[in-house]
């Protein structure tokens, strides 16, 4: 809009601003609220009949300011008045188009909100049917679901206590795999202490057997001695005294008698030697049988039969007496 000339009269200037303010509430507030209004038939015609009587009033204030045209001094104040009267006669006629338009929206609006209520209250009735029928389905899908997670619940049970059982089984194997992994250790451990009693055991057998020999070739070397100086007593001694038996008379029989007593010396002497070193072995072979038999470990896992042999082993040199050997073979020189 162009603005206000200042050479207006006050009368004019205040119906063109009055028009102008009719034109924007018509614009800005009546025709849109028409526009929108989607409420009964009676809310709308009283919206139109207020909003054509708002119109009316406008022309008829564009007309009065259509006659006061001719009362303004000056050509240009009345070209201007007359122009800007033009230009509010076709917003005005804009505006009754705007009207009828929004008039027309609002009816439509309406007729077809009514329809829509129409066809609502017809379809009520199919729609509580469906709608039951949907509960129903709903009902049946949820005990259906609701079943299914039952039984989903009891097989999961069922496998956590299948579960449960094997672990339970599993913790029993492992007890007993635990028991007879120490029965074994122990049994491991009295093994191993038996072999330490077997190996000190063979190592003073083996010991007692060195002595044995040793005792037996000493008996033999004595034996062969004592055989050996028999057949020279029996055989060479005698044989010669027999040959020489003239000699007797001779005055050498001191000689004789000295030679003799010094062989019964010697005999005497090697008998002694002899029976010393007897008395000294067996002395050993007690010690070394004391020394195995008393210990511990060889009382608590020494088997009869195994005492018994090393019994008879340490007692076998002792069958002989050497002295006793001795007095014979002294009796038989």
């Amino acid at each position: 809009m162009p603005p206000i000339p200042t050479t207006y009269d006050d009368e004019t200037k205040n119906l063109i601003a009055s028009i102008q303010r009719r034109q924007k509430d018509l614009s800005e507030l009546q025709i849109p609220r028409l526009r929108d209004c989607r409420q009964s038939l009676a809310v709308q015609q009283n919206l139109a009949a207020e909003l054509r009587e708002d119109v009316d009033t406008v022309g008829k204030q564009i007309e009065a300011l259509h006659v006061l045209v001719g009362d303004q001094k000056g050509a240009r104040n009345r070209r201007e008045l007359r122009s800007t009267v033009d230009k509010l006669a076709e917003t005005l006629v804009g505006l009754k188009m705007d009207a009828r338009a929004a008039l027309l929206a609002s009816k439509r609006a309406i007729d077809s909100q009514s329809v829509s209520q129409r066809e609502e209250l017809f379809r009520s009735s199919v729609l509580k049917e469906k709608q039951e029928s949907n509960e129903k389905t709903s009902d049946d899908a949820l005990m259906k679901a609701s079943s299914d997670v039952i039984d989903a619940l009891r097989r999961t049970t069922s496998l956590m206590q299948g579960e449960l059982e094997r672990s339970v089984l599993t913790t029993q194997l492992l007890d007993s795999s635990t028991a007879t992994l120490r029965s074994t250790s122990t049994t491991h451990d009295t093994l191993t202490s038996v072999m330490g009693t077997s190996k000190q055991l063979i190592t003073a057998l083996e010991k007692s057997d060195w002595l044995d020999r040793l005792l037996i070739l000493t008996a033999l070397v004595f034996f062969f001695l004592v055989v050996l100086f028999i057949l020279k007593q029996r055989i060479v001694d005698r044989g010669l005294r027999i040959a020489l038996w003239w000699t007797r008379f001779l005055p050498t029989g001191d000689n004789d008698l000295s030679k003799l007593e010094r062989g019964k010396d010697m005999v005497g002497t090697a008998s002694l030697i002899t029976s010393s070193v007897m008395g000294s072995a067996a002395s050993i072979l007690a010690g070394v049988d004391h020394t195995v038999l008393s210990s511990p470990i060889a009382d608590a896992t020494l088997s009869p039969s195994l005492s018994s042999v090393i019994s008879s082993g340490l007692e076998l040199p002792r069958t002989t007496d050497p002295v006793d050997s001795n007095l014979g073979v002294r009796d038989e020189l």
